[in-house]
């Protein structure tokens, strides 16, 4: 008998009971990572030692956590053992691994990232019979530009603003980006400050053994000649007008899309990202060799179209499929 995959607001498991990345409250979820919409306020959390750090950091309130690190077996339930694996988005990120006697494997991957990045531990690619995938990048035209040349450009923009007497403001999540963003700075040697929630989630980061470069919390009264390094909500608050001459940039995969400068109100948009674009996620089918996969997220439709047409058995979850009016080839 296959897995029973059912989309609400999460990935519900209804054979096992158990719950992937659910939105509202559950009695057992499993936790990719902690950015808000992967988390809430469950009851008891399967997740890794990292990522219970940045949820317990961000969601009070009391629940159970089950820790588990990479690459450790666990008995879910009597039936299924589950093992997580590095997911390469943000620190402690991860993808799980089901292993059911009669069902058989089945791969979450949550939000992931092929690309090695500064801030999070590298992808794995474990095989799996069934994959549940995120594709928020599922398009031909989302292939971002190599890292060093994304992170050149960025201190280049840094650089020439404190030159002109500008103060440039990079606008990036608070946890994950800010610190890739932080690391990749580093071999400038740019005098950085971040926001206070910024700083405190790199905290964490440091307190489970990642490195950065010398950095302040923000002070707007000595905040000039610097670098500034704060969440996309700040361009339009009480954050940004505090900083003298702000020039702001947008750190993001979206900044492949025309006009990205005007939606994020900002004079420049850099696409370096925590998600696998295109390319990357064509390669990590290519890697896990999946019977059946289920999409999630982004441009999800049509991300599995384009796995049908190479032969692979695709759906989105939570959408409408259109059926392909030719059936593919067979995969070989």
């Amino acid at each position: 008998m296959a897995w029973d995959i059912q989309l609400r607001r999460g990935v519900w498991l209804p054979q096992i009971a158990w719950w992937l990345d659910a939105q509202t409250r559950a009695d057992r979820a499993f936790v990719s990572h902690a950015h808000s919409d992967h988390v809430a306020r469950h009851r008891s959390i399967l997740c890794t030692p990292a990522t219970a750090r940045f949820v317990r950091a961000r969601l009070p309130g009391r629940r159970e956590y089950t820790e588990l690190d990479f690459g450790r077996p666990h008995a879910l339930t009597p039936e299924v053992t589950a093992t997580l694996h590095p997911a390469g988005h943000i620190l402690g990120s991860s993808q799980i691994l089901l292993d059911h006697a009669e069902h058989g494997t089945l791969l979450y991957t949550g939000d992931f990232k092929l690309r090695p990045g500064l801030a999070a531990e590298p992808c794995a690619t474990p095989r799996a019979e069934t994959l549940i995938m995120e594709t928020t990048f599922g398009r031909p035209r989302y292939i971002f530009p190599p890292d060093e040349e994304v992170i050149a450009n960025l201190i280049a923009f840094c650089r020439a603003a404190l030159a002109e007497g500008a103060t440039p403001v990079l606008l990036c999540y608070s946890l994950g980006k800010t610190q890739e963003v932080l690391r990749a700075l580093a071999p400038a040697g740019l005098p950085v400050m971040l926001h206070t929630e910024s700083a405190r989630l790199t905290k964490v980061y440091e307190s489970l053994g990642t490195v950065f470069p010398s950095w302040r919390e923000f002070d707007p009264r000595g905040c000039g000649g610097h670098v500034i390094i704060g969440p996309p909500q700040g361009r339009d608050g009480a954050f940004l007008k505090k900083i003298p001459a702000a020039r702001t940039a947008a750190i993001t995969g979206w900044a492949l899309d025309p006009g990205a400068t005007y939606r994020y109100q900002c004079q420049a948009a850099f696409p370096l990202s925590d998600h696998a674009d295109y390319p990357s996620l064509l390669r990590f089918v290519e890697l896990v060799q999946p019977k059946r996969v289920l999409t999630l997220h982004g441009f999800a439709a049509d991300f599995a179209a384009t796995l049908r047409s190479r032969g692979v058995e695709a759906w989105a979850l939570g959408v409408d499929n259109q059926l392909d009016l030719f059936p593919p080839p067979a995969r070989v």
